[in-house]
């Protein structure tokens, strides 16, 4: 299934996204919890509440529909206080794009996972602006992501039972301010800007996507194909990340863990081509949807 959380008459809800349109699930006669989840969009109690939902799967698909230009989908996480986990550097050919402006050399891989986090306020979803002001910084750039939610809470994991945890997928764009990442000489400051965590549209069970390793990631800029990978050329696999970040660290429910993004951002290209005012970034995994969203120039205070 792929569930989405939506905006329907100044509502937030979360339901099912078909072809036709939103499956609406709020009148639906499902236990308490679930409808509290369901009726405050609150996607992260969902996930955790899978067990309860599960076996109801079937009554669930047959909801209603919403006409799809009746509601509005947004980040599938609204106002959480869980960190964003991202990892960089994850694709071979990224890496080596990147030396460069980073002072590293090619050769320079990561022996381990480089984990970071980017905070609540920076997630926005479909359609919403990712916006910028050239006081703070001039060089935006783009990274599409596949990234991963988690389903179960676990501690310690290990990489052969790590995919058990993994509820679904979704999509992400890791937007980094690369003068502000070479300034502090880190990656949370110049990823953190508000706006710069687009995340959606739709979380889709694992169960529902062929396997992982199979998918295509594509992003493009103003309709140029900047981005094409797939997530079998990571340099640590979605087992291996999951192992690395849970040693001595509680995942839960509904957390995201993007896997990192694949050559072609901006700063590869010489000269770089960051995100101006007017450009329109698209990434696209089929089977979990377009992740679409505009670049706005802010107006200073």
């Amino acid at each position: 299934m792929r569930w989405v959380r939506y905006e329907h008459r100044g509502r937030v809800l979360l339901g099912i996204d078909e072809e036709k349109g939103v499956r609406h699930l709020k009148d639906l006669n499902l236990p308490e919890e679930l409808a509290q989840a369901i009726n405050g969009g609150h996607m992260d109690r969902w996930i955790e509440l899978q067990p309860l939902w599960h076996p109801l799967r079937d009554e669930l698909a047959k909801a209603p529909f919403l006409p799809r230009q009746e509601v509005r989908l947004l980040a599938p996480f609204g106002g959480r206080r869980k960190n964003l986990f991202c990892v960089g550097r994850n694709y071979k050919a990224h890496a080596e794009e990147s030396a460069g402006f980073f002072g590293t050399s090619p050769a320079d891989l990561p022996a381990y996972p480089v984990f970071f986090t980017k905070p609540y306020t920076a997630i926005i979803g479909p359609g919403e602006a990712i916006r910028f002001s050239p006081r703070i910084t001039q060089a935006v750039d783009y990274e599409g992501e596949l990234a991963v939610v988690i389903g179960r809470r676990g501690k310690n994991l290990k990489t052969g039972e790590a995919m058990n945890y993994v509820f679904g997928y979704t999509l992400l764009n890791d937007v980094s301010a690369r003068d502000l990442q070479k300034r502090h000489g880190q990656y949370f400051k110049g990823k953190s800007l508000d706006t710069f965590a687009p995340l959606g549209p739709a979380i889709v069970e694992k169960e529902d996507l062929p396997p992982v390793e199979t998918l295509e990631l594509r992003t493009w800029v103003n309709g140029e194909l900047r981005q094409k990978a797939s997530p079998k050329d990571l340099l640590f696999s979605i087992p291996e990340l999951l192992a690395s970040l849970s040693q001595g660290m509680t995942l839960e429910p509904g957390d995201v863990l993007a896997t990192g993004t694949p050559e072609g951002v901006g700063l590869g290209f010489n000269p770089p081509r960051f995100l101006r005012a007017g450009d329109v970034v698209r990434i696209a995994v089929e089977g979990i949807g377009v992740l679409e969203n505009p670049v706005v120039e802010e107006e200073e205070p």
